[in-house]
C-alpha cells in the first residue's frame, strides 16, 4: 500500500537515488518543497536544468567549468610550473580554500581500485601527458585522498611521469588516513601542502 498520491511518491523516488539521501530524508525534503511557492519550485528546477545542460569538462585539465577552458587553465596569474592533480572536482574546490595554492590543476575524476573494477584507463591521466611535453611545467603534485586507492593512483602516476623529467611530489600525510580531502579543513590542507615530499 502507498502512503502518497503518485506525484509525491516519484518525487520521494527520485530524491532518494541521491547520494547521501536515504528514504526518510528523501521524505522530508519532497515536503519542504511542496512548501515552496511554484515560483521557488520553478527556480530550483531551473537551476538544475541549467547545471545539467551548461556545466561541461575543461578540455585541458578536465574541471567542471562553464567556459572551456576552465578559469585556472586560461588565467595568466597562475604559476604555470606546478600541476596539482586531484581526484575530483570537490577537490579543487577544498585545494582553493587554503589560500595556498596557485598553480594550475588536472582532474583525474576517479582513483585506481582494481577491487571496484577501476584502472588506468578508467580514469582521465592520459591528457595530462600533453601538459608535460614543454618545459614549463617542473612539478607535479598528486593530491589524492590518502587511502588504498588514492595511494594506488599516486604510484601509478609517479612510475608514469618520472621518466618525463618532473618533479612528482605527494601532499604530506597531514590529512586523516582513509578520509577525504573535501573534508578536510583549511589549515590541515595548509599544511598537508607544505609539507609534500618527493614520491
Amino acid at each position: 500500500m502507498t502512503y502518497y498520491p503518485r506525484p509525491m511518491g516519484k518525487l520521494i523516488g527520485e530524491l532518494s537515488k541521491l547520494p547521501g539521501i536515504g528514504p526518510k530524508t528523501a521524505q522530508r525534503l519532497a515536503f519542504y518543497i511542496l512548501g515552496l511557492s511554484k515560483g521557488e519550485v520553478k527556480e530550483l528546477s531551473n537551476a538544475l536544468v541549467d547545471a545539467k545542460e551548461n556545466i561541461k569538462f575543461c578540455s585541458i585539465c578536465n574541471n567542471l567549468t562553464e567556459s572551456d577552458p576552465c578559469k585556472f587553465c586560461k588565467s595568466p596569474d597562475r604559476d604555470r610550473s606546478v600541476i596539482c592533480v586531484v581526484e575530483s572536482a570537490k577537490d579543487v574546490i577544498a585545494m582553493e580554500k587554503t589560500g595556498e595554492y596557485k598553480g594550475l590543476y588536472h582532474v583525474l575524476h576517479g582513483a585506481i581500485s582494481p577491487i571496484d573494477g577501476v584502472g588506468p584507463d578508467d580514469i582521465r591521466v592520459q591528457n595530462l601527458l600533453p601538459r608535460l611535453e614543454d618545459d614549463e611545467v617542473k612539478e607535479v603534485i598528486v593530491a589524492t585522498d590518502p587511502n588504498a586507492e588514492g595511494d594506488a593512483t599516486a604510484m601509478y602516476l609517479a612510475k608514469l611521469l618520472k621518466p618525463l623529467g618532473v618533479t612528482v611530489t605527494r601532499i604530506a600525510h597531514g590529512l586523516p588516513v582513509g578520509g577525504d580531502l573535501e573534508y578536510a579543513d583549511e589549515v590541515t590542507l595548509s599544511k598537508a601542502l607544505e609539507g609534500r615530499r618527493e614520491l
